[in-house]
């Protein structure tokens, strides 16, 4: 096992609470383990992979679909880009907001591009980017393909 390193880090008591509840549904032992955890995720979900390396992604957006001209601008880039998108699954969740999920495949730097213009598209409430690629997969999670 690697050596061990202590640190100390500073949080506001709110966000602590919150934290300490989220680990107790979880079934953390305690909040070293959760925070390596945590820590361990965010590196696989950003790590460094070069900008022409081969990746699969999603983005989920959620949206307000009477936004003016939103769902065409959405699927006007999907278009643009259609090497790059394999895939959308679309749900109305109420009246007026929608899901919408994007399957990415491609070089690094196009899928993050890509998804980068549909997240910041005006209108959309909110987005997030998972993105893997054969090199980032933790050895310590078994990934089903």
């Amino acid at each position: 096992m690697a050596l061990l390193s202590r640190i100390g880090v500073s949080l506001d008591s709110e966000l602590l609470d919150r934290f300490d509840k989220f680990i107790a549904e979880k079934g953390y032992d305690n909040r070293s383990e959760a925070f390596r955890d945590l820590i361990r995720d965010r590196l696989v979900g950003s790590a460094i992979v070069t900008s022409t390396a081969p990746v699969v992604g999603t983005v989920t957006l959620i949206y307000d679909h009477r936004t003016r001209l939103l769902p065409e601008k959405l699927a006007d880039l999907q278009h643009e880009h259609h090497e790059v998108v394999i895939s959308t699954l679309h749900a109305h969740l109420d009246h007026d907001t929608c899901l919408e999920v994007v399957v990415l495949r491609g070089k690094s730097r196009n899928v993050q591009q890509l998804a980068d213009k549909l997240i910041s598209t005006k209108g959309v409430r909110h987005g997030r980017l998972v993105i893997s690629s054969p090199d980032t997969v933790s050895p310590h999670h078994h990934s089903h393909h």
